[in-house]
């Protein structure tokens, strides 16, 4: 349910609406009325205007956006736009650099790769082996997830 607090002025109308519907909607406050998610799309544009739809004021999808500097975006492998001053305190801190490597400069692990590529096809008997003890699981995700449990450190 949609909870709709419609304005002084429009509450009327707004309660009109809501007793032609079958079934009609209800109220759950002196002024608030819970309407199906149904029905939100049929209310009438001007009996919503200036009302709370779920604690929040209702925005017209006509009503412009308020008027702010449009939005800029980055451009990969490029620094950032700079923000501007009021974005930041009066005394700002610098942040300390990463004490780790970016993902681009880390190195690949292909260990989990050859034993994972071996066994992707279950064995003869349609099950799936382990690899690091003589179980077998009857999936792959099961024998995966046993791997991560069991063996860790392979």
């Amino acid at each position: 349910m949609i909870h709709i607090q419609p304005t002084r002025d429009r509450r009327v109308g707004f309660a009109r609406w809501a007793v032609a519907q079958r079934p009609k909607v209800g109220t759950v406050g002196p002024h608030t009325f819970a309407v199906p998610a149904r029905l939100f799309p049929d209310i009438a544009e001007e009996l919503l205007i200036g009302a709370v739809v779920d604690g929040r004021p209702y925005v017209s999808p006509d009503q412009a956006p308020a008027a702010a500097s449009p939005e800029r975006e980055g451009i990969p492998g490029e620094p950032l736009p700079p923000a501007p001053e009021a974005a930041y305190p009066a005394d700002p801190v610098p942040l300390p650099p990463p004490d780790f490597a970016p993902l681009e400069d880390a190195p690949a692990d292909d260990s989990d790769r050859s034993d994972a590529s071996q066994d992707e096809e279950p064995n003869s008997d349609g099950r799936f082996a382990c690899g690091g003890c003589p179980r077998d699981f009857s999936t792959k995700r099961g024998r995966d997830l046993h791997q991560r449990q069991a063996h860790p450190e392979d």
